[in-house]
């Protein structure tokens, strides 16, 4: 079963029909995004459910259905344990972007974490979840894929919001403010968190 978010609203991909309740079904092969995300989107539905027969077809074939937006990101910790974080589009959001060209997704996630926040010395520790969501550009829905990382770095030095990316603050966050600033993020983000 895979989440793929519309806002903190989740389109659930499983291959397992339930009753409805406070959900809608519908078959991923014939499901048109447009119209299930607008259900989404201004019904209190709590969560769309795209069914396929075959579980280990889902995601392959619901990311058919939209064009793709590559992009890595990163959790990172400082020698504190604390956590970096952004600010933009008031909410807060880990640092993360899309690839450029031949690049790696390592080096994608290394970069846009280093451009986002000024944040050098970053080492990454291990892969860790892949998140999905769906957003909207220029009339046209589509699904961001953003590999995450968790890093490490031993920087001390000034953070930098960069600012043409809508970003206006950049912290590094220990636990209790992590708990506060996740009241006022995205489920991607609590999920990673």
């Amino acid at each position: 079963m895979y989440q793929v978010f519309v806002g903190d609203k989740p389109i659930v991909l499983t291959n397992k029909v339930e009753l409805e309740n406070g959900f809608r079904n519908y078959l991923l092969d014939t499901a048109n995004m447009a119209k299930v995300i607008k259900r989404l989107n201004t019904t209190s539905l709590s969560e769309v459910r795209l069914i396929h027969k075959n579980k280990d077809k889902l995601l392959k074939k619901f990311l058919k259905k939209l064009p793709n937006v590559i992009a890595g990101g990163g959790k990172v910790y400082n020698d504190e344990g604390a956590v970096l974080f952004i600010y933009r589009n008031d909410k807060w959001d880990l640092p993360k972007g899309k690839t450029e060209g031949n690049e790696t997704i390592e080096k994608t996630a290394l970069r846009e974490v280093m451009e986002e926040t000024g944040v050098a010395g970053l080492e990454i520790t291990k892969p860790i979840e892949t998140t999905y969501h769906i957003f909207k550009r220029n009339g046209r829905y589509k699904i961001k894929i953003t590999y995450w990382f968790e890093m490490k770095t031993s920087f001390k030095g000034d953070l930098f919001a960069q600012e043409e990316e809508g970003i206006t603050k950049v912290s590094w966050l220990g636990e209790t403010e992590i708990k506060e600033a996740l009241k006022n993020s995205y489920a991607n983000i609590r999920r990673l968190v």
